[in-house]
């Protein structure tokens, strides 16, 4: 049995993956999460074989996830889901663990082969991504320096929750730490950023792929 972690924050997409799963007698989906920060915890407590892993949630974006989980060592195979089939992104995402990258409006045909390939510690891309873009080359190609690695992982995530239109308190709230706490890293990020507004932090954020402007 392939145990299967499903994390996607629509409810109505995440939905239709489970039931899509569960009508399978080889997979079994044991826990649903709706950002990243709930798919980093139910990968630690349910340890399942695959993750499958929206790449655009709030909270925490499947990219860091990917990162996190990959620090963890837990050893699951995780399949981004995306809307984009831009090289930098599947790089991004390979280069950070990922086994599989599927675009949405192929699930219902690919998800099912997907994960039983990367249960297999086979990697899986979107036949119609691999019709047009060098995979091989992909992997085989160094990472691209991080544009954001001179940010803390806090002020990562606070620049995130900013660009995504959390108020100060709502961060504090979200994060469970003081509204104090929050503006002293909204100040390092926006310097280290060279912005001095939350628009500037809105298109940093686009521009480097930390929230998108549909999903």
């Amino acid at each position: 049995m392939i145990n299967v972690v499903v994390a996607d924050d629509h409810n109505l997409v995440r939905q239709g993956i489970c039931a899509l799963l569960e009508g399978e007698d080889d997979l079994c989906v044991v826990g649903e999460a709706r950002d990243g920060i709930e798919a980093v915890s139910l990968a630690e407590s349910m340890k399942p074989n695959v993750l499958v892993l929206d790449i655009n949630m709030p909270r925490q974006d499947g990219i860091e996830t990917l990162k996190e989980i990959k620090h963890l060592g837990l050893g699951i195979q995780v399949i981004i889901l995306s809307m984009y089939s831009d090289e930098s992104l599947i790089k991004k995402a390979l280069k950070n663990g990922a086994r599989g990258y599927l675009l949405k409006r192929s699930v219902t045909e690919d998800l099912l082969t997907a994960i039983r390939a990367t249960n297999r510690d086979e990697i899986f891309i979107s036949p119609e991504i691999t019709n047009n873009v060098d995979i091989e080359w992909i992997i085989t190609q160094p990472e691209d320096d991080d544009p954001l690695g001179h940010l803390t992982p806090r002020e990562r995530q606070i620049f995130k929750l900013v660009a995504e239109g959390y108020t100060n308190y709502a961060i504090a709230n979200e994060l469970g730490i003081s509204v104090k706490t929050v503006e002293k890293h909204r100040s390092n990020l926006m310097e280290k950023l060279g912005v001095s507004d939350v628009t500037g932090l809105v298109r940093e954020a686009i521009l480097h792929g930390l929230i998108f402007l549909e999903d």
